[in-house]
């Protein structure tokens, strides 16, 4: 017991079986182990959170810095931070770590395998995140849906619909399909076609929709406007019109002109012909 005494740095009370010791060394230990391990998650979990918000925050703040950007990196740092903890928390408890990561390194090939789909979600996650041809604002037309990129994920792209619903959209089908994007470029053109009757004065006409449309505050001189008879159909003289505008003004602005224009028309007395048809009675 002597020998216990100095082995163990503590008295060992008379009548204590070597088993008994050995079970509250064994015990000791443990409860060590599990005080160190909980100490590392606690500190692996707050410096997950606290990158992440660091990074997300320096991307909001920053000109240069691409907010989705800085979302996918905050989530990559936050994922690496807690695979790092997970690996010193197994290292505290004795597991070998070099056979663990030999192991989930198979393991991750076989599941690759199995998981080619989603795995191409990821690396079209990566390329839309690294080209950027959309990013968080942007309003874009994929695959036939038209919204406002709200966010981009690792996985998924979600949308906001001009009705505001939510379109969540795997990032494959972003990344394989054409993508039109309205919100590169500051400046849209609007293009109308109005008719006009045969019988119509056709420079009063086009006076009266350039002298509409340019007296638009939102209409822009630079590139010039172009208002000029395009095709002779079944029943109107068709003016062809396009004009440039704001990109955030194109859909309201678009929609007023039309509505001016025809107002200017009937004030003007300018007939905008429609198709007619007449039915004849022949009676025998």
């Amino acid at each position: 017991m002597e020998y216990l005494d100095q082995l163990l740095g503590y008295e060992i009370v008379e009548g204590t079986t070597v088993g008994d010791v050995f079970t509250v060394q064994f015990l000791v230990d443990v409860a060590g182990q599990v005080m160190l391990a909980s100490i590392i998650l606690i500190v692996g979990f707050f410096l997950a959170g606290f990158f992440r918000r660091r990074i997300i925050r320096l991307a909001e703040r920053s000109r240069h810095f691409d907010k989705t950007m800085g979302s996918f990196l905050a989530n990559v740092v936050r994922y690496g931070i807690l695979a790092l903890t997970i690996i010193f928390v197994l290292q505290n408890f004795g597991f070998q770590t070099a056979s663990l990561v030999a192991l989930l390194g198979a393991a991750g090939l076989a599941i690759g395998l199995a998981l080619q789909g989603v795995l191409s979600g990821v690396a079209s996650g990566v390329m839309l995140v690294i080209f950027r041809p959309i990013k968080v604002g942007d309003f874009v037309e994929v695959n036939g849906v038209m919204g406002t990129v709200k966010d981009i994920s690792i996985f998924n792209t979600e949308l906001a619909t001009l009705d505001n619903v939510q379109i969540i959209m795997p990032n494959t089908s972003v990344w394989s399909n054409t993508i039109t994007n309205y919100s590169v470029y500051d400046k849209r053109r609007a293009e109308w076609v109005f008719g006009v009757a045969y019988g119509a004065n056709l420079a009063e006409a086009e006076r009266i929709i350039r002298d509409t449309i340019l007296n638009d505050p939102r209409s822009l001189d630079d590139p010039e406007p172009f208002i000029q008879v395009n095709n002779l159909g079944d029943f109107s003289v068709d003016f062809l019109v396009r004009v440039w505008v704001a990109a955030p003004e194109y859909f309201k602005y678009q929609a007023d002109m039309k509505r001016q224009v025809k107002e200017a028309f009937d004030a003007g007395g300018i007939e905008i012909p429609f198709p007619t048809r007449t039915v004849l009675n022949v009676s025998e």
